[in-house]
């Protein structure tokens, strides 16, 4: 077995059939993240695969570099995903993965090496953090069936958007959706993320990037970028405007985008993504009836003495988290990218 660097141009259509063919394998390990990311953020790719004897593909562990004076330095699978770590034919294989992405960690003297995984794993080189939850949710298989399916008062709340003759766009412009989600995430405190990166994430995934609107009329009041692969598509970027709530255009929003998904893009399930546990977003998506599932984060700490704590109930980021609510959205727009491309 060898375990080789993959350079952008060489063999992304084997990786990514690799990802496509294995059980594990998810939207986030496709190669397309090398450039996407590379090409938003200038952050150092360490792409690494493990091949055969006959040089076939039998693991794969994409791997980017962090680095800043303020957050640190880290080496990641994925940043800006939600999921990651290696993926490979059996565990020995997966383990010398990880191994080798430890390696390069100290060789690096990076602070932490951080692997993003969805289910338990059996690596003791490794400390688990259990600070987030993914949520799914099947589709059936009409409109009314997904409807009954989520909780009653969240499907009153459904209903009450369904009367507001608000106007849905699945082929929404970039721009408009950049712009929705920057006046939200301002509102909860966060640096945006650029618009190059929303750009950049259509350009390299084409069809499995979608962007949706909700609108009143012409005011345009939510918005999200979705992700659809291998049956399923993640609602992964969005958010309102403040009169959203009162039109409850988010809840339609995501509604509507399972209607959508499941009649027009053969979809099978909703991922809803993941949530800080007991956040308001994580009690917001357990009011859909959806049951949280626990992430296994798992890191293994070089220069750190311990486990990073990016998170935005951090008290030091508190004071900053208020001013930053305060800023306009535009100044909000162009600052938030020189801080964002570290929170991934």
């Amino acid at each position: 077995m060898q375990i080789e660097t993959l350079e952008i141009g060489t063999r992304q259509a084997d990786w990514d059939a690799y990802v496509d063919n294995h059980s594990d394998g998810n939207f986030f390990h496709l190669s397309g993240w090398q450039s996407v990311i590379k090409n938003s953020y200038k952050h150092k790719d360490h792409f690494i695969y493990a091949t055969d004897e006959e040089n076939q593909i039998i693991g794969v562990l994409p791997l980017f570099e962090q680095k800043s004076r303020l957050f640190g330095h880290a080496l990641v699978s994925t940043p800006f995903c939600v999921y990651g770590g290696a993926i490979a034919n059996n565990n020995e294989i997966k383990h010398q993965l990880e191994a080798a992405a430890i390696k390069l960690a100290e060789d690096l003297q990076v602070d932490y090496l951080e692997l993003r995984y969805k289910s338990p794993q059996d690596n003791d080189k490794f400390i688990t953090k259990n600070a987030h939850s993914y949520f799914t949710y099947p589709l059936a298989e009409s409109d009314e069936k997904i409807l009954a399916g989520i909780k009653k008062k969240q499907r009153a709340v459904i209903r009450h958007a369904l009367k507001e003759n608000l106007n849905v766009n699945f082929d929404a412009q970039v721009k408009d959706v950049h712009d929705i989600y920057s006046e939200s995430v301002r509102n909860l405190g966060t640096p945006v993320f650029p618009a190059r990166y929303f750009y950049q994430l259509k350009k390299v995934f084409g069809k499995r990037c979608e962007f949706m609107t909700v609108s009143k009329e012409n005011d345009i009041l939510s918005a999200v970028l979705s992700f659809y692969y291998k049956g399923e598509v993640a609602p992964y970027y969005g958010g309102g405007v403040q009169e959203a709530r009162h039109y409850k255009s988010n809840d339609l929003m995501y509604y509507a985008l399972m209607c959508h998904a499941h009649n027009e893009r053969n979809c099978q399930s909703f991922d809803f993504g993941r949530s800080k546990n007991e956040s308001g977003a994580y009690k917001y998506k357990k009011h859909w009836g959806m049951e949280p599932q626990p992430l296994y984060y798992q890191y293994y700490l070089v220069k750190a003495a311990e486990l990073p704590n990016l998170s935005p109930n951090n008290p030091k980021y508190k004071i900053f988290i208020n001013l930053w609510q305060k800023l306009p959205v535009r100044v909000s727009q162009f600052l938030g990218p020189f801080l964002s491309k570290y929170l991934g």
